[in-house]
């Protein structure tokens, strides 16, 4: 048993060196490389270290697939959002939600260019298929297993759905502005 006991000891100070680099010679070219350009004023450093702890601390997310969760109360008024519970635990660094647009497919209501004052903006497509339309990217069939980014306000629009698609979006920040634009 001290065999195992002096084994496991040792595993543990030679993962601690490689993580902490307390080994010998075992300083990245990048510090070097940062040193070598001189070192950052106290000032940029204190603030730094403020604007990461003034985000408060991130906490577990764990949602569970039930029907009663998909509710009409999202940014559109053809679909149904199950929220991912992201935003809460993010305290507001980002959203997820799961999108199941009502079909059919109403292109009056639906086919409306707009963009996301985001960061970042990503779709997965769960079930079904969506055509989309995005500015420089033209008209896309999005099928089961398609994936997407949209850069930040990038002009876009939902051209046609199937009556039984669900997307999976991802948003950073959680809070953003929708501009509908004129065609």
């Amino acid at each position: 048993m001290a065999k195992k006991t002096a084994s496991r000891s040792a595993a543990k100070t030679a993962v601690k060196k490689k993580w902490t680099g307390l080994g010998a010679g075992t300083k990245s070219s990048a510090r070097k490389t940062i040193k070598s350009k001189g070192r950052v004023p106290a000032a940029k450093k204190s603030a730094a270290k403020t604007a990461t702890k003034a985000r408060p601390k991130q906490r577990v997310a764990i949602s569970h697939h039930r029907e009663e969760d998909f509710k009409a109360d999202g940014l559109r008024t053809y679909a149904k959002y199950r929220d991912l519970g992201i935003a809460a635990a993010s305290h507001g660094l980002a959203q997820a939600h799961v999108i199941r647009l009502q079909g059919p497919c109403n292109p009056d209501e639906v086919s409306k260019l707009h963009f996301h004052d985001v960061d970042f903006q990503m779709v997965y497509v769960l079930k079904g298929w969506v055509k989309t339309y995005m500015e420089g990217e033209g008209e896309t069939l999005m099928k089961e297993g398609s994936a997407w980014t949209q850069p930040p306000r990038i002009r876009h629009m939902i051209l046609d759905y199937s009556d039984d698609v669900e997307l999976l979006e991802v948003i950073l920040p959680a809070e953003f502005k929708t501009v509908e634009l004129k065609a």
